[in-house]
Parts: C-alpha cells; sequence; structure tokens
C-alpha cells in the first residue's frame, strides 16, 4: 500500500490522502481495527462501495464437509470457516435523497489515517453528490481494547454552502451479502446466509439482534446503542427485522451546522448461553460502555496503547517505511492477542476471511515470541486456548494410533481441519511449536503458577506424542519418520531437522517440568520410568548430517534429491504450489520457506558457526519463498552469517508483506506472522536477541543504510532497552532488577547504575549466496 500513490510513510500512522477504489479491498485490512475478540475490517462507514465486508468474532465459525475424492481412515470429516457476523460498523448517509455513494457524483477530498498511537480510524472527506450539493463527513471508529465486546463510531455531517435535508441510517446487518471467492486457496470459502434469525429489536436509540450459525450451533449477540447531537429539528426513528435492526437520524442542516451521531457497538457469542443471556450480555456491556462515554473509551484506548509503546516500540533511524512498517506490525501483532482471551490468535488475525480463519503453528512459532517480551499475558491466553482443546488433540492422536496430544495443523475449534493429510496431519512439529512457546513463556516471565497449572499438561502431552511417534533402531538412535517439517515442498521424510531437533527440546523439557512439579506430574500420571524415557530419546534423536558436502540436511537424504529446474521455471510460474504437482516437488531440491535455516534459529546451540554459514549457503539457493514465513527467518540467520545486505534486503520484505501487498493476498487480511516475523528480523536479526536459559543474550550489528536500532524487552518483570548503533551497543535497565545478559557471548550485568556500553566486533567476512532465479528478496 504504501508504495501506492495515494499512501504517505509517516512514523505513527498510516495515511491514505485519496481513495483508491483499485485497492479499496488491501486498504481494508490495512484499516483494520481489532481486540483480538471483536475485528471490524476498515470497510467504509456507509458500507458500499466495499471489497470484503468483514466484522468477526474470534471462534465464531460454521461447518462444512471436506470434501474427498475417495474416503480413508482418520481424514478430518468435516472443515471450520470464519464466518462475517452482524455487521455494527454501517452508517448509512442520503443527501437531499441522493445516497452518499463516493462512486457517484464528485470526491473532492477524502483522507484516512490510521493511528497508531492512539488505535483509532479517522476519516475525513467532501462531497458534492450528483444534484450538487455539498456535505463534509467526518468519522472516528475504535475496537476497544480495554472494553473487550465494544466497537465504537462517532459520524459527523456538516453541510457546506447550503441548506441540506440528511439522513443518517445507522444499523446492524446480519447475513451481508460477500464477494465470490478466488482460485487462491487461501481465500476464506463464501458461506451464504450462515445465520439463522432468533430476536430482533428495535426500541427508541438501542438494536439488537441475536441470531444463531445452521451448523456448528453457536450464538451471536449484537446490540448498538446511540448518542445523537444536532440541530432542534433532528429526528430519530427505529424499525427491525430478523436480519437488520436501524435506527434513523433526519435533520436539515444550515451550512456550518453539523449532525453528529456517536454509536457504540457490543458483540457477544457463546455455544452454551441462551438467547435471553445472550441478550442480557451484550446489553450489560452497552451499559459499561455508556458509563465510559465516547470520550472515555478515547482515553482508554490511548492509555492502553501508551503502555503498550512504552513496552515494545522499535526505533529504525536510517529507513523510514521500515520504521512505519514495524510499528504498524506491532500494532496489529497487539491487535490480535490483545483480548483474545483463551482463544486461538488466528494467522489473518481478525482483519479478513483468509486461511478459513484457521489458526496454524505460526502462532507459537512467530507471533508469540514477539509478544513474549512486550505482552505476556497475551501469550499465556493463547496457550491456555491450546489447553483448553487438548480433549479434541487427544482425541486426534488416539485416531492415528499414538499416545498423549496430537494438536491441529489448521483449526479454528480444536479439531483437524486440513483435509490434505501431508501437509496437515503430517506436520507434527506443530506439537513442538506449542511447547517451546511455553519454555519461552516461562523462561521470560518466571510464572510458574502457569508453568504447573497449563505448562506442565501440554508438555506431557505433547512429550508422549513424541516418545510413541518416534523409534529407537538397533544401534540405539531415535528416529521420528514419515513427518512434513516447515518446508511444505517436501512431505512425508524421515528425520527432518527441524521436527527431530524441536522434538527433542520438548521432551527435555518435558521431563525437566514433572521433575519441578511433582503434583502435576502425579495428577497426568507420569512416573520416572516414562520421564526417563523421554530423556532417552531427546538424547538419541538423529540429526541427518552429509559429510561429503558437510551441510546438515533438510531431512534424511534430502541432499541426494534431484535439483529442480529453476532455469527453466517462469516468473509468473510462482508460487510453486499454483502450477506444478506437490508430487513433482516433493521429489525435488526446492524449498517452499526456511526448514533447515529456522532449525537454525530456533535451536542454534546445535550448530557452530561454520556449519550455520556453510547451511545457509547450501540451502539459500533451494529457498523460492513461497511462504511470507521464509523472509524474517533467512533475515535472522543471514544477519548472524555477517551476510548484513542480504539480512537488510530480507527484513525490507517481511516488513513490506502486507504495506507493500507483496504476497497478492493483502485484500484477504494482513498476515499476523509475516508482521510480527519483522520484528523477528529487527530484533533477533540486527540484535542478536536469543534466548539463554532463563535469560538473553545479544549479538547485535547493524546494515549500512540503518544508523540506529532501539528496542525494549521484558523479562522476568525487568524492562531492558537495547540501542545498537554503528560501532558499540548501550544496555539501559528501564525498570525492575538487575539482569544478567549476553553481549557476543561476554557476560554483563546490567542494573540500576546506568547503561552498559559495549563495542561491536565486525562481522565475518563470506562470499554473498545466491538466491534461485527471479527469487530474490522482494520490497526494495
Amino acid at each position: 500500500m504504501i508504495t501506492h500513490r495515494s499512501y504517505t510513510v509517516e512514523p505513527w500512522c498510516v495515511r491514505e490522502t485519496a481513495l483508491g477504489l483499485d485497492v479499496l479491498a488491501q486498504s481494508e485490512s490495512v484499516f483494520a481495527l481489532s481486540n483480538g475478540h471483536v475485528g471490524w475490517r476498515g470497510n467504509l462507514d456507509e458500507g458500499e462501495p466495499h471489497g470484503l465486508p468483514g466484522s468477526y468474532l474470534n471462534g465464531v465459525h460454521e461447518l462444512h464437509p471436506l470434501p474427498y475424492a475417495e474416503a480413508g481412515y482418520g481424514y478430518p470429516e468435516s472443515g471450520q470457516t470464519v464466518i462475517n457476523v452482524t455487521n455494527g460498523k454501517v452508517l448509512r448517509l442520503l443527501v437531499d435523497d441522493e445516497p452518499f455513494d463516493l462512486r457517484y457524483g464528485r470526491l473532492v477530498a477524502h483522507e484516512r489515517v490510521l493511528d497508531l498511537r492512539r488505535g483509532v480510524l479517522e476519516r475525513s472527506c467532501e462531497w458534492t453528490s450528483p444534484a450538487g450539493t455539498t456535505v463534509r463527513v467526518r468519522s472516528t471508529r475504535l475496537v476497544s481494547l480495554t472494553q473487550r465486546a465494544v466497537a465504537a463510531v462517532a459520524y459527523e455531517v456538516q453541510a457546506v454552502g447550503g441548506r441540506s435535508r440528511v439522513v443518517i441510517q445507522s444499523e446492524l446487518v446480519a447475513n451481508e451479502s460477500l464477494p465470490e471467492p478466488g482460485d487462491d486457496p487461501r481465500t476464506a470459502r463464501a458461506l451464504k446466509s450462515p445465520l439463522e434469525p432468533e430476536e430482533d429489536v428495535a426500541v427508541g436509540n438501542r438494536l439488537r439482534l441475536v441470531h444463531r450459525t445452521k451448523r456448528s450451533g453457536l450464538r451471536v449477540a449484537v446490540a448498538a446503542d446511540h448518542t445523537v447531537t444536532g440541530p432542534g429539528r433532528t429526528t430519530t426513528s427505529s424499525e427491525s427485522n430478523v436480519d437488520v435492526a436501524r435506527l434513523t437520524v433526519t435533520s436539515v442542516l444550515e451550512p456550518g451546522e453539523t449532525l453528529r451521531v456517536e454509536k457504540l457497538v457490543a458483540h457477544g457469542w457463546s455455544g452454551a448461553r441462551s438467547r435471553p443471556a445472550m441478550s442480557d450480555q451484550v446489553e450489560a456491556a452497552l451499559a459499561a460502555a455508556g458509563h465510559s462515554g465516547w470520550q472515555g473509551l478515547l482515553d482508554e484506548q490511548r492509555a492502553c496503547l501508551d503502555d503498550f509503546w512504552a513496552r515494545a516500540d522499535v526505533e529504525v533511524d536510517g529507513d523510514e517505511e521500515i520504521q512505519q512498517a514495524v510499528r504498524f506490525a506491532l500494532f496489529h501483532v497487539f491487535q490480535a492477542g490483545a483480548r483474545a482471551e483463551q482463544r486461538a490468535i488466528p494467522a489473518k488475525g481478525l482483519t479478513g476471511s483468509g486461511y478459513d480463519g484457521h489458526a496454524f503453528w505460526d502462532t507459537e512459532t512467530f507471533v508469540l515470541p514477539l509478544l513474549t517480551y512486550t505482552a505476556p499475558d497475551a501469550v499465556a491466553e493463547a496457550l491456555r486456548w491450546r489447553q483448553n482443546t487438548l480433549p479434541a488433540a487427544r482425541e486426534r492422536a488416539a485416531q492415528l494410533g499414538l499416545s498423549g496430544a496430537a494438536f491441529p495443523w489448521r483449526t479454528i475449534e480444536g479439531s483437524e481441519g486440513s483435509a490434505y493429510w501431508p501437509a496437515g496431519t503430517a506436520a507434527f512439529h506443530v506439537n513442538a511449536d506449542i511447547a517451546d512457546a511455553v519454555v519461552r513463556y516461562v523462561a521470560a516471565t518466571g510464572d510458574l503458577g502457569f508453568e504447573a497449572g497449563t505448562g506442565v499438561e501440554l508438555l506431557v502431552e505433547t512429550a508422549r506424542l513424541w516418545r510413541s511417534l518416534g523409534h529407537h533402531d538397533t544401534h540405539g538412535t531415535f528416529h521420528i519418520d514419515g513427518v512434513t517439517g516447515p518446508d511444505e515442498y517436501s512431505a512425508v521424510a524421515d528425520d527432518n531437522t527441524y521436527t527431530n531437533l524441536m522434538a527433542r527440546a520438548n521432551l527435555l523439557s518435558a521431563a525437566d517440568a514433572v521433575e519441578r512439579h511433582p503434583e502435576a506430574a502425579a495428577r497426568l500420571g507420569v512416573d520416572e520410568e516414562e520421564s526417563a524415557a523421554w530423556r532417552d530419546a531427546a538424547e538419541a534423536v538423529h540429526l541427518p548430517f552429509n559429510d561429503e558436502l558437510g551441510v546438515h540436511e533438510q531431512h534424511a537424504g534430502f541432499t541426494r534429491y534431484q535439483h529442480w529446474d529453476f532455469a527453466g521455471t517462469r516468473p509468473d510460474q510462482y508460487p510453486l504450489l499454483l502450477h506444478f504437482p506437490y508430487f513433482d516437488l516433493y521429489r525435488k531440491q526446492v524449498v517452499k520457506q526456511a526448514d533447515l535455516v529456522l532449525a537454525m534459529y530456533t535451536c542454534d546451540s546445535h550448530f557452530d558457526d561454520e556449519q550455520l554459514a556453510r547451511n545457509f549457503a547450501y540451502y539459500e539457493p533451494l529457498t523460492v519463498r513461497d511462504s511470507s514465513l521464509s523472509a524474517c527467518c533467512q533475515a535472522v540467520i543471514a544477519a548472524q552469517a555477517g551476510h548484513l545486505r542480504l539480512a537488510y534486503a530480507y527484513t525490507a520484505e517481511a516488513a513490506l508483506m502486507d504495506l507493500a501487498d507483496l504476497e497478492q493476498n493483502t485484500r484477504d487480511g494482513l498476515y499476523i506472522a509475516s508482521l510480527a516475523g519483522t520484528w523477528t528480523a529487527l530484533v533477533a536479526g540486527f540484535g542478536g536477541l536469543r534466548r539463554d536459559g532463563t535469560g538473553l543474550r545479544f549479538a547485535p550489528r547493524l546494515p549500512e543504510r540503518f544508523s540506529r536500532l532501539a528496542f525494549s524487552v521484558q523479562l522476568r518483570g525487568s524492562r531492558l532497552r537495547v540501542e545498537i548503533g554503528p560501532d558499540k551497543a548501550t544496555y539501559t535497565l528501564l525498570s525492575g532488577g538487575p539482569l544478567a545478559i549476553r553481549h557476543h557471548g561476554t557476560p554483563l550485568t546490567v542494573n540500576g547504575d546506568g547503561p552498559v556500553v559495549r563495542p561491536l566486533p565486525p562481522p565475518p567476512v563470506r562470499p554473498a549466496p545466491a538466491q534461485p532465479p527471479h527469487r530474490s528478496p522482494k520490497g526494495r
């Protein structure tokens, strides 16, 4: 978007200076507001024109049968798709009987601003109707980060030049028409009229609709209240039917007079509560929001974000686009998890219906690291959601003939939603990714109560899975065969290095946790023999290595595969999965996304510097980055290997993935993991952040383009600020007790006595690795 002529580059906002109908759907994603529970796409207030209408409640979905040409034991039976719930954003406007539609008449000016400090979307425009009447419209929209169920809009119309008869129709609308989905498999299935009506109410300025989904049986309630301010001749009336509740506000405005409507909208859903209970719930939420009032909601929003930015801001000197992009990323990642509260953080957050609204391993591996060091409460809630879905994961493991829990590859409510088992069922590494998130959170927070109540159960059940999934050979080596690692162009392979290393860490962490929490271990039926078996398996895990090439194999035998014909692959044949059969991809040396390279980041202690450099040089020419998850990982390892220019290029790709619509799917929603990857590329890449037991270590170095990089992290109640210049790093304790850290391997303690300054060693000098033809980093 920031490459579009209508968008400016500014440090604390995203500004659209003219309405670009050619990028309307993309802008709706960019301007989306959410709190992790409620999500409103950035549709125009009047509802039309639109790209993709979107109002979402986290967890609200509909079921549909999964198609199979041939039945097979263990295939998931039904899929889940996020649905567009009752839309409370709509404020239709008529001016002298002409609908306010920006496709008609003359649009004199139009500007929208996503204010990252205040957490609001502001809009101002001036429009002359086909009949020659001119009005100015201003609106401010927010989804409350402090009142979980509440979103709100303030909408103003001002007459310009002459008297205007104005009508505002504030609506709740269910079962909106949606555009037909495209051919992209990431696009959500369109479900027509998924909501069945149960109640519609319009009394005075209050509106309410209650519906229930047809198959999943979820009840959705949305209510609205209004404060109307205008000339004395302003009148209101309300009405409702099964899918629309409407407040109509009518006024005659003299030049300079303004009609203002403040709309508070409350949302709720449940699979268990009754219709009266749901009605009461949203009415109570409205009452609380009304007590705060519009200005109170604005003040609460700003205070919440002031606190977040004090903990999370990343400052980049030398590249204005990346500075804007990283703050945009931090804002949207925080929105995605702030009030999710034991619900998933979907791949697209609540910004669009892409990926059917599913959550993947992306959450634990890419999103939760950022939140662990900036907003850890959101991490605990996301992991409690995984714990809540353990019954479905245990059932899935038993169905597959395994012990413990097999968490789903993609899901909304906890059951497996992937119909393609080589990429879905076989991608068992999601279980170790969840365990890794548990260990990271506990190490960063010291929250032993969480570990005892939630963490141990997740660690134990995933450890049991690995012990039953793998096996010892006649030499005692532990193998995990027939799995799919992060690279989805290599499926059902033996001894995937990433999977094996993550499983190893999972097994050891589970054994350590049950020693710390014997009561929890007894409750889960873990004895010394079982935990000893986990340790034995972990210590004997096989890591495939090609001695001739001197590199680790992505999986056993990978380096003997035929190389992909990159020279014969046209630029328009990427992504490869849309132009070549998986059967062909699975048999060749071609990598969709960082896999072995990701292992070197997440399990770095198993690779020395020379191995890391050789591995990176080998896999870089094979990696086509047909996934937006890849660039940030490659940025991290490129920086560690000393390829700072390449790391900078990959950082730019990760940062601009959505803002520049590099994958051509921003219209379906923002990719929250790639947004989080911007932080990863900067903080773990150029900051060199790694977990070091219960502490942290840093190995900072900057690319030529940056003159300064600064960020903060939270660790065990303390807040550390890291500021990196071209030749030195400064560590400052902002709050809390002293922290023991490492700087390029050297231990140091940061306390309240003042900043600690250390020089930066020069990066290693190595030949720059090549990328596949036509696959150089995007964005620069």
